[in-house]
């Protein structure tokens, strides 16, 4: 139950609480039990171990149902977050089993090795990356830079809500750097990328954004859950590694960046 709780906590503080810095930031709509809920009845059941499940994002056959229920206060299918309850019969069954376990802690952001193809200290890769724009930026060409690069999705709710705060974190501190950032859509289209692309930019979120249609240069990097970023030094060497956007993530990063510019 603990790790239920803690994703719980996790899940609140980035969707709610980091809204104050960005007062465009999108905010999820929390569905539980099929009806619109809140942050409030979300922590509840976090904190009393009722969370059977999570998820960010539906398909748009769900959005349009639950468009169809509810009009307009459904918002984007990327920042729905639907939760599953156990049934008073299901949590006494296991409360029951977890009387007799100790489980372990975990969160969002623990590094895991079946999380990445490239880990710290391992050369990067060298890949051509094409821009939504048509330019193309080859990987191997930024040496002596420190690189940043974030794999993201346009259906990823985590991820659009980092791009919210990379602006202030990442790109402002570092804009007179020897820094690049770059953002690479895996496997969708340079259409798709494009439409998403030009509503963030609408609310002030414009960075070096590119596409990886059939995953190649992803299939390099990492595996499993996005966002995921890379932290490459001058040399072209993996320094630093992240997976998801649990608070203080960001952070880290920063400070890492910090780090290898001072080198």
């Amino acid at each position: 139950m603990k790790n239920l709780f803690l994703l719980a906590v996790l899940i609140i503080a980035e969707s709610f609480y980091a809204q104050v810095k960005i007062g465009n930031k999108p905010q999820y709509t929390i569905i539980i039990n099929n009806e619109i809920s809140t942050r409030e009845k979300l922590e509840e059941y976090g904190a009393t171990g009722y969370i059977k499940s999570m998820n960010k994002g539906v398909s748009q056959k769900e959005r349009d149902e639950l468009a169809n229920k509810f009009g307009d206060k459904i918002g984007d299918k990327e920042f729905i977050m639907t939760i599953g309850i156990y049934t008073e019969e299901e949590k006494k069954e296991i409360d029951k089993k977890n009387s007799t376990q100790v489980l372990p802690i975990v969160s969002e952001n623990t590094v895991k090795p079946e999380q990445y193809i490239l880990k710290v200290n391992d050369v990067a890769k060298d890949f051509t990356l094409k821009l939504v724009d048509g330019k193309e930026v080859k990987l191997s060409d930024l040496k002596g830079k420190v690189v940043l690069i974030n794999f993201w999705a346009t259906w990823c709710a985590p991820c659009l809500m980092e791009f919210y705060d990379i602006p202030s974190k990442i790109i402002e501190p570092n804009k007179e750097n020897d820094f690049v950032f770059l953002a690479i859509s895996i496997g969708e289209s340079q259409e798709k990328v494009l439409t998403k692309v030009e509503k963030l930019r609408k609310d002030g979120i414009d960075f070096n954004f590119g596409i990886d249609p059939n995953e190649k240069i992803w299939n390099e990097y990492g595996m499993n859950s996005i966002p995921k970023n890379f932290l490459i030094d001058k040399d072209g060497v993996v320094k630093f590694v992240a997976t998801g956007n649990a608070p203080g993530n960001l952070d880290n990063i920063a400070a890492e960046i910090k780090k290898l510019l001072s080198k």
